[in-house]
């Protein structure tokens, strides 16, 4: 007989919606559990999220440096949205774990330097590389002791070697009248971290290479390097080609355009337990400027560029020839150099090709128009095209 205080539906009556105090037991459990777990998880994308962000260096000498000058320095470019400029410096500092590639001096040299140029429209960029070999302006530029290095016309890398970034941008901006929005310095240590965490990239030898200074021995074809081999692949000068700095600033942007294939074909950007790696190791070998040197700063960075076609990612050099007083040096070819700064600056469209064509003559618009094609690769380009 029922307790007439108490009422007990019948769960399977029509329309009773009553569950037994076991299940309801469950059921706080399970939501308990759930909130947990997504708590944890919460936690544990907040704790990943902070450590990333802790891996990048930021650069404020580099700002203060520049502040007294900001005067002499050019003036944005205005277009339609927001083209950037960013100066990548890779640094040869022999310290932090890279001792195997030389002697540690204290000092550090831009062993390469890439001004990319990030179209306004987000559909191009043209990554500019400038021979450490040529010779240039650079001005006084104050030294990490607070001293003063005296303006002179000297080989490019020498700025960093003597100022640090904020004389290499400098010298930068002296030359090409473009303005430097960004910078980021990229040790060998980091450069070896990437290349691992993504899996390797792929090159293509057209004979095999043994050199002993860039600690490279490798077989013909095409193969997948390891971070380390792919270091000496993009430094080594005796073991490849004629020896010159020129080809192995061109093997250098065929190895750039592999790796972005590489990022782009495995979806490495879109698996989390693939993309963590690749972002711990960027990160962490980055020294930036105030306006990159956080995760979501440079998320935005690869944001813009992301959906850019892979024949529309430019990998050129500075148009330039051996210097006529040394030909262990470089000099600028003119004009053609002064043109293709005045198309980065005014975010024109760059053509690249396989060799330094003569100018074109083409119609736009009802009149005759040059359009230069530059020496340089795409990110589209087979890496075993040119071998």
């Amino acid at each position: 007989m029922t307790d007439p205080g108490t009422t007990e539906a019948d769960p399977g009556a029509p329309g009773s919606t009553s569950v037994r105090p076991r299940a309801r037991r469950w059921l706080r459990w399970g939501a308990l559990g759930a909130s947990v777990l997504v708590l944890a998880v919460a936690a544990t994308g907040w704790s990943l999220y902070r450590k990333l962000d802790g891996n990048i260096r930021t650069d404020s000498d580099t700002a203060q440096a520049l502040a007294p000058y900001e005067k002499e320095r050019p003036t944005p470019v205005r277009v339609a949205g927001e083209a950037r400029n960013i100066l990548v410096l890779g640094s040869d500092n022999r310290g932090d774990g890279n001792g195997a590639y030389g002697r540690d001096e204290g000092s550090q040299r831009s062993d390469t330097a890439i001004l990319l140029h990030i179209a306004a429209d987000g559909r191009s960029a043209t990554g500019m590389s400038i021979p450490r070999d040529l010779m240039v302006d650079i001005p006084d530029c104050r030294r990490p002791d607070g001293s003063h290095s005296r303006a002179q016309f000297a080989q490019f890398n020498w700025a960093f070697q003597a100022g640090g970034a904020a004389c290499a941008i400098r010298t930068v901006e002296k030359m090409t009248d473009i303005r430097v929005d960004h910078h980021l310095v990229v040790d060998f240590r980091g450069f070896k971290k990437l290349v691992d965490a993504v899996g390797g990239v792929e090159v293509c030898l057209a004979e095999p290479v043994h050199d002993r200074e860039a600690k490279l021995d490798l077989p013909a074809g095409r193969q997948t390097l390891d971070g380390e081999d792919a270091l000496g692949y993009v430094r080594a000068r005796h073991g490849l080609g004629n020896g010159s700095d020129t080809q192995r600033i061109e093997r250098q942007q065929r190895f750039l355009g592999s790796l972005v294939k590489k990022v782009r074909s495995n979806g490495v950007l879109l698996n989390p337990t693939r993309a963590y790696p690749v972002l711990d190791a960027a990160t962490s070998s980055l020294t930036a400027d105030s306006g990159l040197d956080s995760l979501s700063e440079l998320y935005e960075l690869v944001r813009s560029v992301r959906d850019i076609p892979e024949d529309h990612i430019r990998f050129l050099t500075v148009p330039r020839r051996s210097y006529r007083l040394d030909i262990n040096r470089d000099e600028l070819v003119q004009p053609d150099a002064d043109e293709l700064f005045t198309k980065l600056r005014e975010d024109r469209p760059v053509r690249v090709g396989d060799s330094e064509a003569p100018k074109e003559a083409r119609k736009a618009g009802g009149k005759e128009e040059a359009d230069e094609a530059y020496r340089g690769t795409t990110a589209d380009l087979d890496i075993c095209a040119n071998e």
